[in-house]
């Protein structure tokens, strides 16, 4: 660790950069600059502009794209500032890259493009144009800044589309396991579609596009970073899992701190990601480091997602046994 930099208090995990770090995992970071083989980038991030590595990367080689770009607002990202554009503008500089990105999707992906409440006009109107817009999920923030003049804004979008109608989705693996608060019995007292456990009655439900069961990265969970828009591994895992087999291939070309990456990884996926700031690529190697020791992802176990905070509950009740 460097002298001046700060120890973090005893519960915060937040992961972040020694100069050993940097010193070990910046010779891994890749830059291209000229037409690229897959087995080239397969793995690896990309430490540039997308506009510079764009033209380089292979054709159709995505099976599940996802995307979180800058919203369209004031923003400093470590070393790197995004300026609020106008929304005409904003979706003008969205279209200038993704019809750039379509030549590299395979016929059957599937993508999942971020935006928040007043980008998802301007991102609705340039997937529309190349692809099938087939949802949108509706994720819950349950961090957000009050606000006594407007509604506390504590929710994101997640735009779900196809290249084609083939395409690969399983909802079996992202059912949801809920507590049954009220639960109902057949005429033979036996449960109905739920089932009782030690720690107590459950049923899976089927994932829909409301998602309420996310817990934004902070500091005494071992995912966090010092990024100010990451997004959770639980929430990747979810679209992993639904739009992509083991051995695919993920990409993202905003990728931050390789929470998609990560994820992919975890889930014996192939992946390839994009950033700009190299603090945040290191940062993404670091994190894949150490997903070779920890493949656990918080809110996830045993092949199902579990309500927010009941998975905590239920391994503090079977440690106490």
């Amino acid at each position: 660790m460097n002298s001046n930099q700060k120890k973090n208090a005893p519960y915060n995990r937040t992961l972040k950069l020694t100069s050993e770090d940097t010193r070990n995992l910046s010779p891994l970071l890749l830059r291209i600059n000229s037409k690229s083989k897959l087995c080239e980038i397969e793995n690896r991030i990309l430490n540039q502009d997308l506009f510079e590595a764009i033209d380089y990367l292979p054709e159709k080689f995505v099976d599940l794209l996802f995307i979180d770009p800058p919203y369209n607002m004031n923003k400093k990202f470590s070393s790197v500032n995004f300026r609020k554009k106008s929304l005409t503008d904003y979706e003008a500089w969205l279209e200038s890259w993704f019809r750039k990105i379509i030549p590299l999707l395979k016929p059957d992906a599937s993508v999942y493009f971020c935006s928040d409440w007043q980008t998802s006009i301007a991102v609705f109107n340039v997937l529309n144009k190349y692809l099938k817009v087939r949802n949108r999920i509706t994720w819950e923030r349950e961090k957000g800044r009050g606000s006594v003049k407007n509604w506390k804004n504590c929710h994101e979008d997640i735009w779900f589309c196809t290249l084609s109608d083939n395409y690969y989705f399983n909802a079996d693996a992202v059912k949801l396991k809920r507590r049954v608060l009220a639960p109902y019995r057949d005429e033979n007292k036996n449960p109905k579609d739920w089932k009782a456990e030690t720690e107590g009655n459950y049923r899976l439900t089927h994932p829909s596009n409301i998602w309420t069961d996310l817990t934004i990265p902070f500091w005494s969970m071992p995912e966090n970073t010092e990024h100010p828009t990451q997004k959770p591994e639980k929430l990747l895992a979810k679209i992993i899992l639904a739009s992509s087999r083991e051995g695919d291939f993920v990409f993202d070309p905003f990728c931050g701190v390789g929470t998609s990456l990560v994820v992919a990884k975890k889930l014996n996926r192939k992946f390839c990601g994009i950033e700009l700031e190299k603090k945040y690529a290191l940062l993404s190697l670091k994190r894949l480091a150490l997903a070779e020791i920890d493949k656990s992802i918080q809110g996830y176990a045993d092949g199902v997602f579990w309500e927010r905070n009941t998975l905590r509950e239920q391994l503090i009740n079977k440690k106490s046994k």
